[in-house]
């Protein structure tokens, strides 16, 4: 791996450091301000919202320019989204701008990989990534956790700077101060993220051109009988994985008695299995046989429901572990074929603007879903028997449908496939 590399390494840590300090920080002012416990999942459906809906827009503009300064400017976006925080924008809202900021720079993010690294790199890169992320969401929510701890919040709450005010009103806004800072941190790698000049051409600025461009490209995707099995699994894992996020949150506090700065260790927990198994795919699993993974993700569904047998932080712990392990181990190779793939018939911003359109759509589902479960009084352990009963079924059909595309199709061909002018260049 190259320096560039490293630096885009970095530059993920520090904004998804960020990103999960943040999202602790508004669920404590959601805490604060009483509001009910369905507003909680919001967050992440009013984060993940701008995914969706700016998918055909931020491809272009990730394409238009490199990456390195489109990620620097979409880190400026989530700053000022903290800043929003600070003059009294509900949580739900400025939490929605901190997402139309990762929401632009994702495709920047894992588009780059594709330009900067050759195919066979690709699944060693994607481990080192969200083995990186996972770090970042592990130290991330435990940072959260401790920057809204009455004590740290408050010892940061009376630091003073002589001649100059820092406008702080409450505890948690030091919290989102310190976190703001995290961004800037990225933000400053960014700029030394090398230009690997790559350039696209481009469709001009008309939206209905963008959104036809962006269509076309979806369907592409999912018509390909490699990329539509990727497509589907990275976007079943993403969507689980957002409502997991909650799960263990309200899980803690039903099962362990866990209040939120405690709970939201324990999603880090989950995190250090994820980057364990995200590291042993990256060093067992190629890219030719990445489709041998799809199992686990049975696996993981049939694990789930054990959670709900669990009322010892004994036992918590290495079951949080095992299933954070089985879904790094089968998603890694996954996203690296889903990015050759998308790369090889598009371009690596449209590939993956595609992949987060899909991804968040789910996610805003069951995200959708689980606040809905909520609000009619279901128990957090029946949510957890349907979520770990609805991946396992899910992912049982993604296999029954790889096999069929097995018989039909010469796969192993179309995963070596290489093109040297993608679908748009």
């Amino acid at each position: 791996m190259n320096r560039g590399f490293y630096t885009i390494m970095a530059a993920q840590f520090f904004s998804s450091l960020a990103d999960n300090a943040l999202l602790i920080a508004a669920i404590a002012l959601l805490v604060e301000m009483a509001a009910p416990d369905s507003l909680t999942p919001l967050l992440k459906l009013f984060f993940n919202f701008s995914y969706v809906v700016l998918a055909p827009f931020v491809a272009a503009f990730a394409d238009s320019m490199p990456k390195g300064r489109v990620m620097f400017f979409t880190n400026g976006i989530k700053i000022a989204g903290c800043l929003f925080l600070f003059h009294e924008i509900h949580p739900l809202a400025a939490y929605a701008v901190v997402g139309f900021g990762a929401a632009a720079y994702s495709p920047a993010k894992y588009g780059i990989l594709t330009e900067l690294l050759p195919a066979k790199k690709l699944v060693v890169a994607n481990g080192w990534i969200e083995g990186t992320t996972v770090g970042s969401i592990i130290l991330g929510t435990v940072l959260g956790g401790v920057l809204i701890n009455p004590t740290v919040s408050g010892w940061l709450f009376g630091i003073t700077v002589p001649g100059f005010s820092l406008g702080l009103r409450s505890p948690i806004d030091a919290a989102i101060l310190v976190i703001a800072g995290l961004y800037a941190i990225a933000a400053g790698f960014n700029l030394r993220i090398p230009d690997t000049g790559a350039r696209y051409e481009q469709r001009g600025i008309s939206p209905m051109v963008l959104i036809k461009t962006f269509w076309a490209c979806n369907t592409a995707l999912w018509r390909d009988k490699i990329g539509q099995i990727s497509l589907a699994v990275t976007t079943l894992f993403w969507g689980a994985g957002a409502v997991l996020q909650f799960v263990v949150l309200k899980w803690a506090e039903v099962q362990l008695g866990l209040p939120l700065d405690q709970a939201a260790i324990l999603q880090g927990v989950v995190a250090v299995g994820v980057a364990a198994g995200s590291v042993l795919a990256a060093k067992l699993i190629g890219l030719e046989h990445s489709p041998r993974v799809l199992i686990l993700g049975v696996l993981m569904g049939l694990f789930v429901p054990l959670m709900t047998l669990v009322h010892q932080m004994s036992t918590a712990l290495p079951l949080l572990i095992l299933i954070g392990g089985l879904a790094g181990f089968f998603v890694v190779p996954m996203n690296a074929l889903l990015q050759h793939r998308g790369h090889t018939i598009l371009s690596a911003g449209y590939s993956i603007a595609v992949q987060n359109f899909n991804e968040n759509l789910n996610v805003l589902f069951m995200l959708g879903l689980y606040a809905l479960l909520l609000e009619l009084d279901f128990h957090v352990n029946e949510v957890i028997v349907m979520f770990g009963a609805s991946i396992a079924i899910a992912m049982s059909l993604v296999i029954r449908r790889y096999r069929k595309n097995k018989r039909n199709h010469d796969l192993d061909a179309l995963i070596a496939e290489e093109k040297p002018k993608p679908f748009l260049d």
